[in-house]
Formats: C-alpha cells, structure tokens, sequence
C-alpha cells in the first residue's frame, strides 16, 4: 500500500514522527495523549508494510517497501503489546477509582470518559442517563463544545426520535456506530438533536453503546470524532468495557443511596 491508504491524521502523525518529532512532542502539537499518537503509528505501520523510523521516511518520499521480514513482525507485536499495556492499566485504574469512590459519580464518571475518550482516540464524550419513552438527559460531558453543552444544559430531559443514533440504539439495544451523522437523512430532516449534534458539537463520526444493567436500559456511552473517521470493532470493543465500568459506577452509586436512605 502507499501514503494514500493513511487517513489525514496518520499521514500528519507519520511525518511528524519521520521527521524526528517523538511521541510526546506529536501529542502535545496536536493535543492527544502519547498513547493515541501510538496507537496511530501502529496502523501506520502496519498499512505501509515497515517497521523502523528510517523506514517510515523513506516510505513516505515515495520508495517502495522492502519485503516484510521477522522485524516487521516483532515490531507490529512490541506496538500492539505497548496499547494492550496501556488499556490494561486503564481499565485497572477506573476499578480502582469506583472501588474507592463510595458511590460518587462526579470522581468516576470523568475519570472513565477521560480514558475513553484517549484509548479510543475521540474528541468529546458524554454519558446520557436514560429516562424511558425515549428521553435521554446528559448527564456528564467530556471535552463536549461549549455550543453543544449549552443546547444540552438548555433542553435538560428532551426525547429523542427513532432515526437519530440514540434512538435507534434504545430500539436495538445495541451498538450504533455512524460513519458520518451528517450523511443521514434525519440530518437533512433538521432533527434537532442531530442538527445540534453536527452543527454545534461539530461531529462527524458518532458511536452510542447501550448502557445495561441486566435487561434494563440506564443510559447510553457516546463518543464522537470531530471527522470522518469511523471507530473500529477493536474501539468499539474497548467503549463497551467503559459502558460497562459505568453501568457498575451508576448501579454501586444506587445501591449506596438507597442503603443510606434506609438507615435513615
């Protein structure tokens, strides 16, 4: 394959990274964290078919790639070791965080949308708490536009139609995971939501999880990149464990109060 097969994002990391920027010096131009600018690299790697920085620059000036070797191996496996790493440790500090949180959302919630928004390398995330008959309430936001939280600070508890991706995973109960929100009809249809969604929160690409506890639904875990950029099943995999973790937090926080409540 050549350069063309990168998206804008991994070409731009991909030069940087040739060029002799590191990982830190990449995520702090482009404000990520270090293990999104690896993350991109190892599909870069991978797609371009090398498996060293020299061969990366020379790639990129238009040379073809040598015939895939142990190296490239061994490399792809040190990349894909290092994120498995990283997610592992994620996942163990947010247990940590609800373990010793004592049921307050307000210290777990931001912590797991924080992780999630860098493993799963997106610009904004909000956890909507669902209030049945198809309204949804945003309960808490992570790096959300300020338009796009005021329209939801504004509209509180609001209902959301069958066509939008909210909708559509409350009808499912399944992962709705859209390639581009402004592609869709209901778009066009100037639905509310998703004209807030695309006009003001400026997303492109938009992935909802339902949040279960058993066969109930309690609210819905959503990501958003700010470009066409769909997420991958491996992402969406790693949201669903964050779904999860959150379900714990919301469940854990429920149980705590009705205890204190009895007691009282």
């Amino acid at each position: 394959m050549d350069q063309n097969s990168l998206s804008p994002r991994e070409l731009e990391i991909a030069q940087s990274y040739a060029s002799g920027a590191s990982y830190q010096e990449i995520a702090q131009v482009l404000c990520i964290a270090p293990s999104t600018v690896r993350t991109h690299l190892a599909a870069v790697y991978r797609k371009l078919q090398v498996s060293s920085k020299l061969e990366l620059a020379t790639r990129l000036g238009g040379h073809a790639p040598e015939p895939r070797d142990l190296s490239l191996i061994i490399s792809e496996l040190a990349l894909s070791l290092e994120e498995a790493i990283s997610r592992e440790k994620a996942v163990s500090e947010v247990l940590r965080i609800i373990s010793a949180s004592q049921g307050d959302l307000d210290k777990v919630i931001p912590s797991i949308l924080n992780y999630a928004l860098e493993l799963c390398d997106a610009e904004y995330g909000i956890l909507f708490e669902y209030r049945g008959n198809n309204q949804f309430f945003a309960s808490f936001t992570r790096g959300i536009p300020m338009p796009f939280g005021t329209w939801l600070n504004e509209n509180g508890t609001f209902t959301v139609s069958p066509q939008t991706g909210l909708g559509r995973m409350v009808t499912q109960r399944q992962v709705v995971n859209i390639i581009d929100v402004k592609s869709e009809e209901v778009y066009r249809s100037n639905d509310p939501l998703r004209s807030a969604t695309a006009d003001l929160g400026g997303a492109r690409s938009f992935a909802a999880i339902p949040m279960l506890a058993a066969d109930r639904l309690v609210g819905a875990f959503t990501i958003y990149r700010q470009m066409v950029r769909p997420f991958s099943e491996d992402t969406m995999r790693l949201a669903r464990g964050f779904a999860e973790q959150s379900v714990i937090a919301l469940e854990n926080a429920r149980l705590i109060s009705f205890a204190q409540g009895a007691k009282r």
